[in-house]
């Protein structure tokens, strides 16, 4: 098998759960394929212990839905799959409605980059049940690891203090796909460029690099190493100085610095990849500013996370650009967001909505029901809380929010506050209406987003609880609904 060639030639609708596609099965044998639900794709706690999540993923998702079809390729392998019987799992009928088969939902979603907060809908989807159905597994797959991603990026670039970060993730990301969204979804979180030249090309993302420690184990001797490099690339000179000794390579960086400098051109800085990177930074700032060099950048890589990053700042680390690969493209410490996708309601046959909610032993797994649209408040250019709300029905003037975990938790929204609906149209009857942000607008986004919301929010250490709460008309529902569904449990 050619994998590079046919697999990225190939329709993306079998990239789902075999399940998906069962109960799809049974919506059509059923002859409810056509019943018009409502799904929303949501997540139940921030990650990595945090007060925000980023956004991510949805131009993904715009491609994914702007071009889902089963192929005729499709069809004949799902012909193929046996039941317990070894008969054909699906009857050729079904493979018939699969072949004809065409996106009609309507789906509005959380622009990229916002910042958004658990129980909040980021996509909405409102269509025939089937086709619902079978958008789970693809959603959540793009959503959850560019969002995750997004975050752990944003955090990063919180932990420098505006410092650039770049991405360095590829050698370590999961498999070429997740490479390639890794590297997106980070300059969406704020880095400022990436290692993966794929990702440059695809997407505009500035690429940054120069060159390995083989480079200098190549040479006899490392001064050989940096002044070959230097007569190849005068102008893209960051020298990886910890081969061998970090500080005499420093010291051989600024031989090559001088002689470069002599020759019209200037070395950009060094790059310390092991050791203790706070005293060893501190070492080389002296040594480069003793020599003529205060403008030379020292880079710094070697595992790092938000955490270090915070850790090295308080040791007066001399570090003005941060590389960061495995810990941010692999989300280290948390590497699923654990997004999920629920229906609220199915359309009855006099027209009105029948509301659902999953229920659970634990509240936090309880889903929200209705038609949902999110309602963020703002004041003084600083957001202060976030509605969820039922669209279908009136909005009370005075908004009152209740925590969805805690419901004698309650807060009234200040009557002067202004507010934006956060879910914007992207598809009406399966076709596409959303004008795609470039990534640099999304991008930007998301550092705005960022800005508006209290710094308690944004620490990493028992983060400020950003108020997030259902409209109380539709808690009061919720809660009468779930009241009801225990009591025919019971009986």
């Amino acid at each position: 098998m050619k994998l590079t060639k046919d697999l990225y030639q190939t329709s993306l609708s079998l990239l789902t759960d075999l399940y998906q596609l069962t109960m799809a099965y049974g919506y059509w044998k059923a002859g409810r394929s056509e019943n018009e639900s409502v799904f929303h794709l949501f997540f139940r706690s921030h990650p990595f212990k945090g007060g925000f999540t980023i956004a991510c993923g949805l131009e993904y998702v715009i491609d994914y839905l702007d071009n889902f079809k089963f192929s005729e390729d499709d069809i004949a392998y799902l012909a193929t799959l046996k039941g317990n019987d070894d008969k054909p799992m699906f009857e050729q009928g079904f493979l018939d409605y699969l072949a004809d088969l065409k996106f009609t939902c309507d789906v509005e979603a959380v622009p990229e980059g916002t910042v958004v907060f658990p129980q909040e809908p980021l996509i909405r989807i409102k269509g025939p049940i089937a086709q619902c159905q079978l958008l789970e597994t693809p959603l959540l797959n793009i959503v959850n690891y560019q969002t995750l991603v997004a975050t752990k990026a944003a955090r990063m670039n919180l932990a420098t203090k505006g410092e650039p970060v770049l991405e360095f993730g590829l050698r370590r990301a999961q498999g070429i796909d997740g490479g390639l969204a890794a590297s997106r979804a980070a300059y969406i979180g704020g880095c400022g460029a990436t290692s993966n030249v794929l990702a440059g090309r695809l997407f505009g993302i500035p690429v940054k690099g120069t060159h390995a420690h083989s480079w200098v184990m190549s040479f006899d001797t490392e001064m050989d190493a940096f002044e070959t490099y230097a007569d190849v690339l005068p102008n893209n000179c960051v020298f990886l100085v910890d081969t061998y000794d970090t500080v005499q390579g420093v010291k051989h960086a600024v031989e090559v610095g001088k002689k470069l400098r002599a020759q019209g051109h200037e070395m950009i800085g060094i790059r310390l990849d092991s050791g203790d990177l706070a005293y060893l930074s501190i070492k080389a700032r002296e040594i480069l500013d003793e020599a003529g060099f205060p403008e030379a950048t020292i880079v710094a890589s070697n595992d790092l996370d938000e955490n270090i990053i915070n850790s090295l700042k308080l040791q007066d680390a001399k570090i003005n650009v941060w590389g960061i690969g495995t810990k941010l493209v692999t989300a280290y410490d948390q590497p699923a967001l654990g997004g999920v996708y629920k229906i609220a309601a199915m359309r009855k046959d006099d027209g009105s909505w029948d509301y659902k909610v999953k229920l659970s032993e634990q509240v936090i797994k309880i889903s929200n029901p209705g038609v949902l649209q999110v309602r963020r408040f703002y004041q003084d250019g600083e957001y202060i809380g976030d509605m969820i709300f039922n669209e279908v029905e009136q909005v009370p003037e005075v908004a009152t929010i209740i925590d969805p975990m805690d419901a004698t938790r309650q807060r009234d929204m200040p009557a002067n506050a202004e507010f934006k609906d956060l879910l914007q149209p992207l598809f009406k009857g399966g076709e596409l209406i959303y004008k795609i942000p470039t990534i640099d607008e999304v991008k930007a986004h998301a550092a705005n987003e960022l800005k508006n919301f209290h710094a308690g929010v944004k620490r990493f250490i028992n983060p400020h609880s950003y108020p997030v709460g259902l409209e109380k008309s539709l808690s009061d529902y919720k809660y009468d609904l779930i009241r009801d569904l225990r009591k025919r449990k019971q009986s």
